[in-house]
């Protein structure tokens, strides 16, 4: 499959990842983290868009799984057609969740898990950096 057997404005919103593999989604991106793309008159998650323009039908009631487990990827070769439950055990929750955090190097704000700049708490990372300018952004606000 090829982003060219697209439509020429969907072509336009899509970066492939040539190491991954993945479609990039770069346009609109919801909240959630998901595409957000437009067709037959409302907003529908970019992923399921592209998976039916190239493979078809999603059947009732089922989730498409982000095999890769990246959300703006739209590649349906990288997205599987499951029940919710199953999308849910998959996903990052419970052991998942927990290796992916302790995999990670670096804070949501980019600064480096290293011993002096992480404070650990009740079993979690906190970054030091991230605190030291939440603490002088508060003080200027109280000022």
């Amino acid at each position: 499959m090829k982003t060219s057997d697209l439509p020429a404005r969907f072509q336009s919103k899509i970066a492939e990842d040539l190491n991954t593999g993945c479609w990039r989604w770069t346009a609109a991106i919801k909240g959630n983290g998901y595409g957000n793309s437009w067709l037959d008159g409302r907003n529908q998650p970019a992923h399921r868009v592209i998976y039916q323009l190239l493979i078809g039908k999603i059947e009732a009631g089922l989730d498409l799984d982000h095999l890769c487990r990246n959300r703006i990827c739209v590649n349906p070769d990288h997205l599987e057609p499951v029940t919710r439950s199953v999308n849910l055990k998959r996903g990052l929750s419970g052991e998942n969740l927990a290796k992916k955090l302790r995999e990670m190097t670096h804070c949501k704000r980019g600064h480096e898990f290293t011993d002096e700049n992480t404070r650990a708490y009740r079993g979690h990372r906190h970054c030091r950096a991230c605190a030291r300018e939440r603490y002088h952004r508060d003080r200027k606000k109280s000022l």
